[in-house]
């Protein structure tokens, strides 16, 4: 089952960079990766039951590493959509007050309900000392007053930390999302959308391929003597190519 599970992550991202190529709306892109990511998790969820994990560390990365990656993103590109079918204009001042809306809001649920727990910083800091009482099946402690989805969650399939490790992959997505909404120097959309001189310009491999690009063209300062860091040289691909390179960290690595 390991190997099929390492797949999955690969599968994702060339979903993601197929939807992408195919020049939708955000709204068009968002719905299609609902779909798919559901109907992926089900299938991964089908898999665990039927072929069970061989040993501790197996399901430990799974609940750490892998069902995150499927569940936090279902999560980013529901927010997206239902942010972009309820976004009220187009453009202007209307437009940017929503958005900026939008990233409030975000910044206070990450204050409230993520940075200040315990668990985020033992997650942000690499540390693996309690990942079998985090991330293993049938530790949840609810003297912890735990959030209340975790009655809703099925104990077969979820840790409820592994929840927990969605929502900050989520809000990642999402703050970066929102950055590009608000600051026009950071959204290709918007640069681009009424110039024809461009249009015949577009990026044909996939979006890891650009970003492993963008990555060895910093590191080799090739672009203003490497004066600039790696987020305004993917910015610069970004509009020429029109094309949202989001979670380039982690993509990357």
């Amino acid at each position: 089952m390991k190997d099929s599970l390492q797949n999955i992550i690969l599968e994702i991202h060339k979903k993601e960079d197929k939807v992408s190529s195919q020049n939708k709306s955000l709204i068009d892109e968002a719905h299609e990766m609902m779909l798919y990511l559901q109907d992926l998790l089900l299938s991964v969820k089908k898999l665990v039951d039927e072929e069970k994990f061989k040993n501790d560390a197996e399901e430990i990365n799974f609940f750490r590493n892998t069902k995150p990656q499927i569940l936090g993103r279902l999560i980013y590109y529901n927010k997206v959509y239902r942010t972009e079918t309820a976004c009220p204009v187009s453009n202007g001042k209307m437009y940017n007050n929503y958005f900026s809306k939008q990233l409030t809001n975000l910044k206070r649920e990450y204050i409230e309900h993520i940075c200040n727990s315990d668990f985020y910083r033992y997650y942000r800091s690499g540390r693996t000392d309690r990942d079998n009482s985090y991330f293993k099946r049938g530790n949840i402690n609810y003297h912890d007053g735990l959030n209340s989805i975790v009655f809703e969650m099925d104990p077969s399939f979820s840790t409820f930390f592994d929840y927990k490790v969605s929502r900050i992959i989520a809000n990642e997505l999402l703050y970066s999302y929102l950055l590009t909404k608000i600051n026009p120097d950071e959204n290709p959309d918007l640069i681009l959308q009424n110039s024809e001189s461009y249009k015949d310009i577009f990026w044909t491999d996939s979006k890891n391929s650009l970003i492993e690009l963008i990555y060895a063209l910093h590191a080799s300062g090739a672009i203003s003597h490497g004066k600039i860091g790696i987020r305004k040289i993917s910015l610069m691909f970004q509009i020429l190519f029109r094309i949202p390179l989001n979670d380039l960290h982690h993509a990357f690595h």
